[in-house]
């Protein structure tokens, strides 16, 4: 295969490490991630490379066990573009000045653009960019100009004037830097010179491809949520694999309203061996007095592999394939300097001694790239536009201990919240909306008597690719229609609130 046009990714531990790769992939340019250790011998012999970029990272260029890169590697003849930590440490190994900030940037900034030539071009004056920061560059090496400030960070952008060397402070790879895409563009198209040659139409053929070689001819299930990721991942493997994989479906009781019968429907019109598994006495059973987020999320994924173990052995399978995708993974700190945001199920709760081996079709992918798919693939309209639903189920909803009755009142709330937003010309912008409880109570006014009942966070956000998102800017009579019903109908429940939180800092979930 032709690796000349390629840009090779190093990653530092960053979050949206991936994401830059996703965003460099919607161009048509192949990447590669390496590992901030790669050696200079080896990152020399990948002669296909054109650019470099450093991503971003958790730690600080002064921590003492903090990723670095060898020095030499920034004399090959390639282009670099440092991002956030990778900004950091660039103009730190060449002997610029890094020093921690009078105080942090973090969320939306504004970017004041000195030279709109090379990396900025077809920037305004001024832009809005993504910030997740404390360290700034406050000096640059004598070779190298300030392309962009903001308030905070007087060197937000910066370039060598022998245009080998870029850096920025912010993300551009996350949607809520406006012209982010448009700067990557720059750097590949324009600066790296790469050209496009990665068709997304192929990708169906390659994973189909790569699950036939990987399967071959062994037994398999596949946990089936009947959510976009897993019904994606469970025809593509039925493509490779035919009648050899059974879809294994578990009703753990912590669903959405209707969601097993939806399910069941759904799958009479794909060709999958579907197999229904009522676990909810199992999952309420383990999950008595457990109030620990973390732990919850442990407990579920045990539960879910003990079930598919048994599963496996009744359809004398070897293999065991998940809808896992990428922001599963990064979120479960899966890269060496990443941070462990919170564990999913189908990531942190694998025992080594699984027993089966797991095969991942979807593992490099993210949300909107797997949507896709679902689209090549022509899966029925209830699959294409399901919202995106946690593994763990609404166990992650329920703020302390799981039980049936509060489930229910998760459900019930969710239920309305999802029914009242489908009236709206809103619904199609929507990741994610869904109802959050609290475990306290307050004080209302019902029917003229006191109440003391429980209090539902309304949560509803808009996302591209699940790593960042921005709360949805919903007119009051929307929410105050979602707040009457909800209140009405759900006995539990006098108090409605509405989360106004981006991501980050907060993540989608509350747990």
């Amino acid at each position: 295969m032709d690796r000349q046009d390629t840009i090779l990714i190093i990653d530092f531990g960053g979050q949206y490490c991936h994401l830059i790769s996703r965003r460099i992939r919607d161009f048509g340019v192949a990447t590669e991630i390496v590992p901030a250790d790669i050696s200079f011998q080896e990152l020399a012999e990948k002669k296909y490379i054109r650019g470099i970029i450093l991503s971003g990272g958790a730690m600080s260029v002064f921590d003492k066990n903090a990723p670095t890169l060898d020095p030499r590697i920034l004399l090959l003849s390639v282009h670099f573009l440092g991002i956030c930590y990778g900004h950091q440490l660039l103009a730190h190994l060449q002997r610029g000045r890094v020093q921690q900030g009078k105080s942090g940037e973090y969320g939306l900034t504004p970017l004041r653009v000195i030279n709109r030539n090379g990396l900025l071009k077809r920037l305004n004056k001024t832009e809005s960019v993504w910030m997740n920061h404390r360290d700034v560059v406050t000096k640059l090496p004598s070779s190298f100009l300030v392309l962009a400030a903001t308030k905070h960070s007087h060197i937000a952008a910066y370039a060598s004037k022998d245009k080998k060397f870029f850096g920025v402070q912010f993300h551009p790879e996350v949607t809520h830097t406006q012209k982010g895409d448009q700067i990557l563009k720059n750097f590949v198209l324009d600066i790296a010179r790469c050209k496009p040659t990665r068709s997304s139409l192929s990708l169906v053929d390659s994973i189909v491809a790569e699950a036939s070689d990987s399967i071959g001819n062994r037994k398999t299930i596949i946990a089936l949520s009947g959510g976009v990721d897993s019904s994606v991942a469970a025809t593509l493997v039925s493509r490779a694999i035919g009648r050899r994989l059974t879809a294994i479906y578990v009703d753990t009781g912590l669903m959405r309203h209707k969601e097993t019968e939806e399910i069941k429907k759904t799958f009479q019109k794909i060709p999958l061996r579907l197999k229904v598994v009522d676990a909810k006495k199992q999952f309420f059973s383990a999950l008595k007095g457990v109030t620990e987020p973390e732990k919850k999320r442990k407990i579920i994924g045990k539960l879910f592999i003990d079930i598919f173990t048994k599963e496996a052995k009744q359809e004398k399978a070897d293999v065991l394939v998940q809808g896992t995708i990428y922001s599963d993974r990064i979120e479960s700190g899966i890269t060496k300097h990443s941070s462990v945001i919170k564990s999913h199920h189908n990531v942190g709760g694998l025992p080594k001694n699984l027993g089966l081996e797991l095969y991942e079709p979807l593992r490099d992918l993210y949300k909107d790239e797997v949507r896709a798919l679902a689209r090549t693939l022509a899966l029925p309209p209830p699959i294409l536009t399901r919202q995106v639903f946690p593994g763990p189920g609404l166990a992650i909803r329920i703020i302390g201990e799981v039980t049936p009755e509060r489930t229910d009142i998760v459900r019930q709330a969710s239920r309305i919240i999802e029914e009242e937003l489908r009236k709206t010309k809103h619904w199609d912008a929507i990741w994610m909306s869904f109802a959050v409880l609290l475990p306290i109570k307050s004080v209302g006014i019902q029917g003229d008597e006191r109440s003391y009942k429980y209090p539902v966070v309304v949560r509803i956000v808009e996302s591209r690719d699940a790593m960042t998102a921005q709360f949805l800017k919903l007119p009051f009579e929307i929410l105050e229609q979602i707040s009457t019903r909800i209140t009405n109908e759900v006995r539990e429940v006098n108090r409605v609130v509405y989360d106004i939180t981006h991501k980050p800092p907060a993540t989608m979930e509350w747990e």
